[in-house]
C-alpha cells in the first residue's frame, strides 16, 4: 500500500483492529484538540475568541476536567461566561427578546472541539474512501477491523454515497454493516451470558462468567460511540 502524508495517518488508525476504527480517528482527534488548547494556545487570541464563541459540550469539558490543567479551563470559562453575560444576558427584558433566545438556543448547541473534530473527520474520511476504492491491502484492513460501533455504521453508510461510486458504495456498505452485525451478535452471547449467571443454578463457587464480565460497557460502547465512564 503506497503511503502518503494524507494516508498514513488513517492507516495508522486502522492498523491495531482494536474495536471501531472511526471512534479510534474521533479520540484521536479529541485528545488533540483538548490538548492544544488546554496548553499554550489557550493564551493565542484567536482560540480564545473561538472558544468564547461556541463554547464547549458536555463530553469534551469532561475531557478537559480530567487533564490536570483545571487553571486553562478556569481562564477560559471565566472569558466564556462573562461573554454569555454581556451578549445575552445583560437585559432584564431577555425572556421577552425573541433574537436573544435564539442566540441562547445557538450556544447551547455548538462546542469549540466538536467544530474542530468535524472539520478533521470530514478531511480524513475523503482519504478513507479513496483509499477503500483504490486499494485492495486497504479495503481487507478495513474488512479485518474488530467491529464498526452503530452510531458510526450508520454515518459511514449514509456518507459512502457521496465519497463512493454506486458499486463501491454498496460493497462499502455490506462490509460495515457485516463488522456491526458480527459485534452485536458477540454481544448479545455475552449480555445473555451475564444474565444468566444471576440464576442461582449457575452461580456456583466454580462459576464461568466467560468474557460476560464486562458486556454491559462492551454493549454501552458498541451502541453509543462512548465508553461508559
Amino acid at each position: 500500500m503506497r503511503e502518503s502524508i494524507l494516508t498514513i495517518p488513517v492507516n495508522e488508525i486502522f492498523e491495531p483492529k482494536d474495536g471501531c476504527p472511526i471512534c479510534r480517528m474521533r479520540d484521536m482527534l479529541e485528545k488533540r484538540t483538548t490538548e492544544y488548547i488546554m496548553g499554550a494556545a489557550m493564551m493565542e487570541p484567536d482560540v480564545r475568541i473561538e472558544t468564547n464563541r461556541l463554547g464547549f459540550c458536555k463530553t469534551h469539558f469532561d475531557q478537559m476536567l480530567k487533564q490536570k490543567n483545571r487553571l486553562s479551563l478556569a481562564l477560559m470559562l471565566q472569558t466564556r461566561l462573562d461573554t454569555l453575560r454581556k451578549e445575552i444576558f445583560s437585559k432584564p427584558s431577555f425572556f421577552g427578546d425573541r433574537k436573544k433566545v435564539k442566540s441562547l438556543e445557538k450556544n447551547n448547541s455548538n462546542c469549540f472541539v466538536c467544530s474542530k473534530v468535524d472539520w478533521a473527520m470530514e478531511r480524513l474520511m475523503v482519504t478513507v474512501f479513496e483509499l477503500y476504492k483504490t486499494s485492495s491491502e486497504f479495503r481487507q484492513l478495513f474488512k479485518e477491523q474488530e467491529y464498526i460501533c452503530l452510531p458510526h455504521c450508520e454515518s459511514l453508510c449514509n456518507m459512502s454515497e457521496a465519497g463512493l461510486d454506486k458499486r463501491t458504495a454498496a460493497d462499502f456498505r455490506d462490509d460495515c454493516i457485516s463488522l456491526a452485525s458480527k459485534q452485536l451478535d458477540v454481544l448479545y452471547g455475552d449480555v445473555s451470558h451475564f444474565c444468566s449467571m444471576f440464576d442461582y443454578r449457575n452461580n456456583g463457587e466454580n462459576a464461568d462468567w466467560g468474557n460476560s464480565r464486562d458486556s454491559v460497557e462492551r454493549s454501552v460502547l458498541f451502541l453509543t460511540g462512548r465508553r461508559p465512564d
